[in-house]
């Protein structure tokens, strides 16, 4: 079984995508991983080792006989501890003396010598890429046990188009974050709900929130990638669905709550993680309303609760709550989950919350609350699955 990666060596070759780099050590210290950095001569001529140490918190290093590491082996002692050493960029003659087994610097030892995975992000121009002698020793990496994350296509720095560039930084960080997930909902049937309702006021308008959906969907991503056979009932948004998941299409409160009731049989969890109206129209009118008056009276009554609704079933699934709030946040989630009867609730601001690709999670449960570092919605999803796999374990 995989662990998420606590601690990573990043190795730099000479390349322009290694301001990438720079961005993705950033987005992985930001996520409580520990990096390292290793750079080649080269690297140090496209990125300074001051701006790498900066970003990093960490000494950075360039010399193999770096006398920092106290018996005077860097090129050991620097994978010894680590989950993992990433080559971002790799250039097309390091992939090559990583296939011969070449060890004339420090990054390159350190490949040789190390005690752990390897994993290469190649970076170069489209021709280098698809020349015969590179493909050779891509196929001999990969049959060495070396992944490769990308290349990707597009534009390139050289002006040309086509495959070689190096993956965006939040490709290769979700691509990490893949291949480190344990499958620990392996054999599960998750249902869970996203997105905003919408409830019709006429055949025009209606009444929504801000919700983005990006929360829900970021959960079921991660919870396919964990194991789980997942079922995804969702409002309208603008995200694309996730591609080995099973995902319904709704708009109203009273769709979502169908869609569940319908799908919820044999679920092993049920998420709420969908921004549900409290309240619709009491009555829809069949025509557009006609802007007559300077005033509009809406009778509103309220929608179902749709977790309160599975909570209460005979024999409910395993059920998490979300609890958007923006005050007391605590106090109102602590009695959301009493009220709820479910056994884990997240609760965020809804500043923190509504739209953005960022968020803080509180999670709280019976053994009390905990609170998760802000970060990507992508990083908190898998934080969250994991604290649940835990609890479903005991």
């Amino acid at each position: 079984m995989t662990r998420p990666f606590q601690h990573l060596v990043i190795g730099m070759t000479g390349g322009i995508a290694a301001y990438k780099t720079a961005e993705l050590v950033r987005l992985l210290v930001k996520q409580g991983i520990q990096v390292d950095v290793v750079m080649t001569s080269a690297a140090t001529r496209f990125i300074t080792p001051l701006t790498m140490q900066a970003l990093s918190g960490r000494p950075v290093y360039t010399d193999l006989w770096d006398e920092r590491i106290a018996n005077g082996m860097p090129h050991i002692e620097l994978s010894r501890q680590a989950d993992a050493i990433l080559v971002a960029p790799a250039s097309a003659d390091f992939m090559a003396k990583l296939v011969h087994g070449a060890a004339d610097d420090l990054l390159s030892t350190l490949c040789l010598a190390r005690d752990c995975p390897l994993i290469v992000a190649p970076a170069m121009n489209r021709q280098m890429w698809e020349h015969p002698a590179t493909q050779r020793n891509v196929a001999q990496l990969q049959q060495d046990g070396v992944r490769l994350i990308g290349p990707d296509s597009g534009e390139q720095a050289c002006g040309e188009t086509g495959l070689g560039r190096m993956l965006e930084p939040q490709a290769i960080v979700d691509a990490l974050q893949s291949s480190s997930t344990a499958k620990v909902l392996a054999g599960k049937r998750l249902l869970m709900t996203a997105g905003p309702t919408i409830e019709a006021i006429d055949p025009v308008r209606g009444i929504t929130n801000f919700s983005s959906g990006k929360m829900g969907y970021a959960i079921a991503e991660a919870a396919i990638e964990m194991g789980a056979e997942v079922t995804l009932i969702s409002g309208p948004t603008a995200l694309t669905p996730p591609e080995h998941g099973s995902t319904i299409q709704v708009t109203s409160a009273r769709e979502m709550l169908d869609a569940v009731m319908a799908q919820v049989p044999g679920q092993d969890v049920f998420i709420a993680v969908a921004a549900v109206a409290d309240y619709r129209p009491r009555e829809v009118q069949s025509q557009k309303i006609k802007k007559h008056a300077d005033s509009l009276q809406l009778e509103l009554v309220r929608n179902p609760d749709i977790l309160a609704a599975v909570a209460s079933l005979p024999h409910p699934p395993f059920c998490v709550g979300f609890a958007a709030e923006s005050d007391h946040l605590l106090d109102h989630a602590r009695k959301k989950r009493l009220q709820k009867n479910v056994p884990l609730l997240a609760a965020n601001l809804v500043s923190e919350a509504m739209g953005g690709d960022n968020s803080r999670i509180v999670l709280i449960d019976a053994n009390g609350e905990h609170a998760l570092p802000a970060g990507p919605k992508s990083m908190l999803a898998r934080m969250l699955l994991q604290h649940m796999a835990g609890m479903l374990s005991t």
